[in-house]
């Protein structure tokens, strides 16, 4: 009688848990209606959190790793509803760096009432951006807001658009003895002249029963991880033993070409 119980209470518990990620019976769309929308992003190593320079990770290919800096840009948002329409946010680009959970979870505002089944993003920040007025680049995008942990190269007039940084046993001791490894992936692609672009757009499908339902009332959180497993394996294998240092954005197609496998929606709430 008492394991029946416990199945009860267990069970409860969880349909507890699953409602509360989304409301079953939203209330009708209203033309007009607005709301927020939070994107949430959730930096993980495979099924581990991310934390910076405490805790020792390893990539596919069994490389030992801890992470000092994490930090990538997002841009060119855009959220498709059900009815196979997208709402568009240009011109807002987001930072996210783990060392500053403020900014974990950039907002869009003003999204109109509706029920969303997907989310695509730009990692990185396009060309017209990069070259437009210094003037023009503002909270994120300038250069100075983020102090010492620069995020623009002054010498190739353009943005780091994702930069990993830490130690390995397997990359090489600098003078200090220290294994420091540095993955810089930047280049717009030109605006004058084709050069290598590093720019990547990823869609993601909500799972299954788990639209993001905007309402007067409802401002729904889109809950992304990032998995920075898969930054070292997928289209290209790369091993921190082998190239350690990557600055240029030649040397960086391996990693942009991983680095948009790296999202997962995993759920969104409603509330």
């Amino acid at each position: 009688m008492k394991f029946h119980s416990f199945l009860f209470i267990t069970f409860a518990s969880l349909i507890s848990v699953l409602s509360s990620c989304t409301k079953e019976n939203p209330s009708p769309v209203t033309a007009g209606d607005t709301n927020d929308v939070i994107l949430e992003f959730d930096n993980r190593v495979g099924a581990q959190k991310l934390v910076l320079g405490e805790t020792t990770y390893q990539t596919g290919t069994g490389e030992s790793f801890t992470v000092s800096t994490f930090n990538y840009f997002i841009s060119n948002v855009s959220l498709k509803k059900t009815d196979g329409s997208s709402i568009k946010f240009p011109n807002q680009y987001f930072l996210i760096r783990q060392v500053d959970n403020k900014t974990w979870e950039p907002v869009l505002k003003n999204v109109p009432a509706g029920d969303y089944q997907e989310v695509t993003f730009t990692i990185g920040v396009d060309s017209a951006k990069s070259v437009s007025p210094v003037a023009e680049r503002t909270g994120v995008l300038d250069e100075g807001s983020y102090g010492e942990d620069g995020m623009y190269w002054g010498w190739n007039s353009g943005y780091i658009f994702l930069k990993l940084e830490g130690t390995s046993p397997t990359a090489p001791a600098n003078g200090a003895g220290i294994r420091r490894f540095q993955f810089h992936v930047g280049g717009f692609g030109g605006m004058t002249g084709a050069t290598v672009n590093n720019l990547r757009t990823v869609t993601l499908p909500f799972p299954q029963n788990q639209l993001a339902t905007v309402r007067k009332n409802i401002a729904p959180t889109i809950h992304v991880i990032t998995n920075l497993q898969k930054l070292f394996s997928g289209k290209t294998t790369v091993k921190i033993a082998d190239t350690p240092a990557i600055h240029m954005p030649a040397a960086a197609v391996p990693l942009a070409n991983n680095y948009v496998n790296m999202f997962t929606v995993d759920h969104t709430h409603n509330d």
